[in-house]
This record gives C-alpha cells, sequence and structure tokens, in this order.
C-alpha cells in the first residue's frame, strides 16, 4: 500500500476540486494512457489503470470521504493491491465514461446512443411571410396558414386502433432504452442504446390507427396570427412559441420560427436603421433656391434647398428611419441625394433666354479663350493643308 501514489496526485487535481474538474482530469489522462492507443506499453497501462482507480474512489462521495479521512487504508480489504482494481464498481458513470472514451478513439460510443425516455419538446416547424417595405418599417399583422400535426382524434394520440391499446414493449420492459453490459479488463463497462423495437417509446402498436396509420398524430390545416414588429429586417425571423410540431412522453410543443422576407422598394433603400433615396430638383431650384418635395416612409415633406446647391448633394432627413426593434421610439435618418435635372428638349424661345442667361454670366457659349462661337466651327485639316503647315514652319 506504501507504493501507491496520492489518488489526487494520479489525476493532478487539488483536494478541493469539484466533480467536474476530477471527471475532466480523468477522461484526459483515460484518453492520454488508454491501452488500445499505446498497444505493449505496460508503463501507460499501468498509468491508465492507475487513474481509473483514483477516480473509482474520488468520484464517489463515500468512498472520497473515507479515503479523504483514512487515505489508502480504507479499501486495504478489497483494493487488490497496488494497481489493482478488485473492490471498485465500474458501472455506472465509470462505465458511461469508458463509452465516451471508446465512442472518441472508434469514433461512436455510447454518447451519442444516450436516449432519454422522459417529457421532450418536439421540433421546430420554419414557415415565411412576405411583407413590403413600409410594414417592415412600421410593423404588421399577417394570417399565415400552415400545415401543423396535431394528435389524432380516432386513437387520441395512442396510435392505435380504437378498442385496443399500445403494449409494453418486451425487449427493453418499456424503459425505451437496452443497455448492454460487457466484462473487460478494466471492469464493467454498460452502453445504453435506443430500443430497437419500440424506437424509444416504450410501447408496441400492434392494431394500428387507420387514421394516423399509427402515429398517433394527423396533419392539420392551421391559421396562425404573426406579429410582425416594427423595424424588422429582410431575413431575420419571429419565434412564436409552441406553435411547433407536437412534444413526446408529454412534452410542450415546439417552436414556429417564421422567416421575414421583405419586398424591395422602388425608391428607398435600407441599411440598418437608415433609409436612402434620391430626389430630383430643377436647375432653377438648384440656383434660385426654394423648396422641394420628397417622398419618406411618414409622407411627402417640403424641404428648403439652398441657392447654388450642387448635384449630388445630400440632406439628412432626421428621424425619418426605421425604428429601432429595441426602442420603436428611437429612429434612424433618412439621407436624401438631390440631383440636378438637365431639361433633354427645349424651345427655341427657351434656348434664346438661356444664351442671355449665360452673356450675363461667364459667355462660356462665345467666348473667346479657345472656345467657338455657335456659327463659327474649326474646319478639318486636310492632307495638304499639313504638308504646307510643315514648309512653313
Amino acid at each position: 500500500m506504501a507504493d501507491k501514489r496520492d489518488y489526487y496526485e494520479v489525476l493532478g487535481v487539488d483536494k478541493g476540486a469539484d466533480d467536474a474538474t476530477i471527471k475532466k482530469a480523468y477522461r484526459k489522462l483515460a484518453k492520454q494512457y488508454h491501452p488500445d492507443m499505446n498497444p505493449g506499453d505496460e508503463e501507460a497501462e499501468h498509468r491508465f489503470k492507475e487513474a481509473s482507480e483514483a477516480y473509482a474512489v474520488l468520484s464517489d462521495p463515500e468512498k472520497r470521504r473515507q479515503y479523504d479521512q483514512f487515505g489508502h487504508a480504507a479499501f486495504e480489504g478489497g483494493a487488490g493491491g497496488a494497481g489493482g482494481f478488485g473492490g471498485f464498481d465500474f458501472s455506472g458513470d465509470m462505465g458511461d465514461i469508458f463509452g465516451d472514451i471508446f465512442g472518441d478513439i472508434f469514433g461512436g460510443g455510447s454518447r451519442g446512443r444516450r436516449t432519454n425516455n422522459g417529457p421532450m419538446q418536439g421540433a421546430s416547424v420554419r414557415a415565411r411571410v412576405n411583407i413590403t417595405f413600409e410594414e417592415a418599417v412600421f410593423g404588421c399583422e399577417k394570417e399565415l396558414s400552415i400545415n401543423l400535426k396535431e394528435n389524432c382524434q380516432t386513437c387520441h394520440g395512442t396510435g392505435a386502433k380504437p378498442g385496443t391499446s399500445p403494449t409494453t414493449c418486451t425487449k427493453c420492459g418499456g424503459k425505451g432504452q437496452i443497455v448492454y453490459t460487457s466484462q473487460s479488463l478494466f471492469g464493467t463497462v454498460r452502453n445504453v442504446t435506443t430500443c430497437p423495437d419500440c424506437q424509444g417509446t416504450g410501447k408496441i402498436v400492434k392494431d394500428k390507427c387507420s387514421e394516423c396509420h399509427g402515429s398517433g398524430y394527423v396533419s392539420k390545416r392551421k391559421n396562425i396570427q404573426v406579429s410582425i414588429p416594427a423595424g424588422i429586417d429582410n431575413g431575420q425571423s419571429i419565434r412564436i412559441r409552441e406553435k411547433g410540431e407536437p412534444g413526446a412522453n408529454g412534452g410542450p410543443r415546439g417552436d414556429l420560427l417564421v422567416e421575414v422576407v421583405v419586398a424591395r422598394h422602388p425608391i428607398f433603400q435600407r441599411q440598418e436603421y437608415n433609409i436612402f433615396s434620391t430626389a430630383p430638383i430643377s436647375f432653377a431650384q438648384a440656383a434660385i433656391g426654394g423648396e422641394v418635395r420628397i417622398n419618406t416612409v411618414d409622407g411627402d415633406v417640403l424641404y428648403d434647398v439652398k441657392p447654388g446647391t450642387q448635384t449630388d448633394t445630400k440632406v439628412r432627413l432626421k428621424g425619418k428611419g426605421v425604428p429601432s426593434l429595441r426602442n420603436k421610439a428611437a429612429r434612424g435618418d433618412h439621407y436624401v441625394t438631390l440631383v440636378v435635372q438637365v431639361p433633354e428638349k427645349l424651345t427655341e424661345e427657351q434656348k434664346d433666354l438661356l444664351r442671355k442667361f449665360d452673356a450675363s454670366c461667364d459667355n462660356t457659349l462665345n467666348s473667346s479663350n479657345g472656345a467657338f462661337t455657335t456659327s463659327e466651327k474649326p474646319k478639318k485639316k486636310g492632307f495638304m493643308d499639313k504638308i504646307k503647315e510643315s514648309f512653313e514652319d
């Protein structure tokens, strides 16, 4: 007994370590020194046995209390000598840990096969709802029509033909799980799997209901009211509690997840909680200034254009954007790009007025500094003209 190392030292934990820390330390050592990972390595096998013995004691509250009080002497009658496992039970949690280790090593294991025969929540159902840009900004109410599973009224959800009842599965005894135990060099290993006969329900339906074909459920068309919150964006989802698939073993229904699809707007574009658009203004409005009508989600507003406004000037309409999902009173802004519109067709009278206006300004239409008048246009030089110019030079 004197050759044995302290169990806390073996696992590399403090004496005050909690159960989760002890379990984590053991799993790490068990994977590192497992004989299947170290074939033929006697030292690794010894370390594995040593760690397993330490965990068998420290994971059990009563055994750990005895060990803390009396040390290794508390188990002299059943320890079986240094490195042995004589009096220790490796079923229960130890079996689950071995199953996890084997699963990690060989790509499977009991972790993925464990089942819960208690109440389980039903699966979630997904749906979509289409709304307009304005409905996304201010919120709205929509009604969805979807197919949902409901308990069969003929068999009342049992799946059995009226007048009959499901019987207890003889393979698992109604537990829905089968426990396999096997003896190994390291003790008794326990693996838990879902019963293949009843698929974990614990019941066998021999005479199936003709309405639901033994499933216990029928599909029904349901109309569900969906409240779309103000400020929701394209692609976001709304969760409606317990409007999904029915639960198992008395568990609650799953949830309904409604994805919102927002239609494109011909004028407005959205970035987070801000709205962007363009607004046309005339040449006269840009030059002289004046009021211009701008479209917003709240309706038309009048904006006072400053004299000399250039095209692509951006203005900000504060608080005319999208409301925040968290605070409806807080809204983004609306940014408008002003674009000066140049008329494509002018009458002769309008052209004359523009020429007079230009003459009163920079006279760009009749400029002598490198420009030509409307009546004077440069003649295209021919080949002989170019030859003459070369001789003159």
